[in-house]
């Protein structure tokens, strides 16, 4: 057990000594026992403690002694200033040295009195006199921030065998980047809710990886998760381990937890969650801007409904290990609404609610809407066009009728989903200005004269005719160029035609 403070110590006894010295022999015993379970004290010490007489109260606080004036601090923080700001415990042996140096070249004077201080002065005293001094030049400001370290430190942490099955609303939480193959620069992230108890996911996108845009995107989801969010458990991402996300749940009154650090089965429940829904229905491309967040936020306001409604998952009851195998045992599959339902954990109110939106829920209308967004949203990340899909093209979208009949044959076409289509790639332009576009008319005109001529020769030719203009690092991009050049060539020996060379070519 963690050993209380030594003021609080003292304010027990004063609140205990007058009912002990009063009390029957019975009652002292009860009083000394919960005493020492408190205080950790050996029995005999709480005994003399109780006995004796009560600790006074500190008047005031003690000031702190202090023995070098303010001269004396602005001398030291010349020779601090003049060893590049290190530190006390380096500027110690330091001083020594850096003050007969000082003197020797005449920088300044210093008194037998204030040499010998100066010198005696502690490396703890140094650094506790230059602490304002330091902070000020580092641009801290009077109030001093935990570190990650600190914040970290005072949530606590949670592994995957401490749930014990906790009741609906204890939820683990994760961020799923959407940067595409790079990180690079701003993008969104879509934050994943996962309740323990039922598997219920809620989604929501960032538009950027903050802490404040955190906590307001929180209080949305709550606002439409069927049950009080009663725990959070995240990983040890600092969006997560700050004073901000730490102060709000502890004024919602929200168990704020964490994982083990490098420990991602931790946090199986939302880490099945991200692939199982997120990638699964959003895929791996870069999304980044206003309009792809809102594009993410109605495919969320859809998926929500389809995956808690009409999506049955496993849940493990049990596991066993016999030598190297390992046995699990499920839950026979539901949905997170049937397990919600289930729940006698979970009220009436609740459960009303939940079956009246369930009758109006249509699966095909949601599936024709994910399928809509997932559209939209792989049409903005390829940058084929800012407007939704169907927009430029004049293309209509399906009704609900040609959507389910679409539904018999979709299986012929692969994959279906948009957002797991692979992304084209496109190729890569020109990005420099064309060094033979002056010649390469005359350069087609020697090579169709000889086809039998190589770059080299061409360009040997060219520099003969033109000297000084065209060096010999040209020499690759003219082979490209006679490449596809010998090609319409060999198309005209073989086919019969007469080839008409492209207006503009690769470099």
């Amino acid at each position: 057990m963690r050993r209380i403070s030594m003021a609080t110590r003292n304010e027990l006894l004063r609140a205990i000594v007058l009912r002990y010295r009063d009390g029957t022999r019975g009652e002292r015993s009860r009083m000394l026992d919960e005493f020492t379970a408190l205080t950790g004290y050996h029995r005999k010490h709480a005994m003399r403690r109780l006995q004796g007489q009560a600790p006074r109260e500190c008047s005031r606080e003690r000031p702190e002694r202090r023995r070098y004036g303010p001269a004396m601090c602005k001398t030291l923080i010349v020779f601090w200033e003049a060893s590049d700001r290190i530190c006390g415990k380096r500027l110690k042996p330091l001083l020594p040295i850096l003050v007969a140096s000082m003197e020797h070249h005449g920088h300044l004077v210093l008194d037998a009195s204030v040499r010998e201080e100066l010198l005696q002065m502690s490396a703890a005293t140094i650094d506790r006199t230059l602490r304002e001094v330091r902070d000020r030049a580092n641009g801290l400001s009077g109030r001093r921030r935990l570190k990650p370290m600190g914040i970290r430190a005072s949530v606590p942490i949670r592994t995957f065998n401490d749930w014990n099955d906790p009741a609906p609303g204890f939820c683990e939480a994760d961020l799923v980047a959407h940067s595409g193959p790079v990180t690079n620069g701003s993008f969104i992230q879509t934050l994943v809710l996962t309740d323990i108890a039922t598997g219920w996911t809620e989604c929501a996108p960032l538009i950027v990886r903050e802490q404040t845009v955190l906590t307001e995107v929180l209080k949305t989801m709550r606002k439409v998760m069927p049950f009080p969010l009663l725990g959070f458990d995240t990983d040890n991402d600092t969006v997560f381990m700050n004073e901000t996300v730490r102060d709000y749940c502890s004024a919602e009154s929200i168990v704020f937890t964490r994982c083990r650090p490098y420990r991602k089965n931790d946090q199986a429940w939302v880490e099945q969650k991200n692939g199982a829904i997120v990638r699964r229905i959003v895929g791996y491309r870069r999304y980044e801007g206003f309009k792809a967040a809102k594009a993410l936020a109605q495919l969320y306001a859809s998926v929500r409904l389809f995956v808690n409604f009409f999506q049955p998952s496993f849940k493990l009851a049990g596991k066993e290990r016999h030598g190297a195998r390992v046995r699990k045992r499920y839950h026979p599959p539901a949905t997170p609404f049937q397990r919600l339902l289930a729940d006698p954990r979970t009220s009436e109110t609740t459960r009303r609610q939940l079956q009246l939106l369930a009758k109006d829920i249509d699966p095909v209308r949601l599936l024709q809407d994910i399928r809509a967004r997932q559209e939209e949203l792989v049409t903005m990340a390829d940058q084929r066009s800012s407007h939704p899909v169907g927009a430029e093209s004049g293309e209509i979208a399906p009704t609900i009728d040609q959507f389910l009949a679409g539904l018999r044959t979709a299986w012929k076409t692969g994959n279906v989903r948009p957002t797991s289509r692979p992304k084209p790639t496109l190729k890569r332009e020109r990005r420099r200005p064309d060094p033979l576009v002056k010649v390469t008319e005359t350069l087609r005109l020697w090579f169709t004269a000889e086809p039998n001529q190589t770059a080299r020769q061409l360009l040997q030719r060219l520099q003969d005719d033109q000297p000084g203009v065209y060096p010999d690092e040209l020499l690759r991009t003219l082979q490209r160029r006679v490449k596809i050049w010998r090609h319409y060539a060999a198309s005209q020996l073989v086919v019969g035609w007469t080839p008409n060379f492209p207006e503009t070519v690769p470099a």
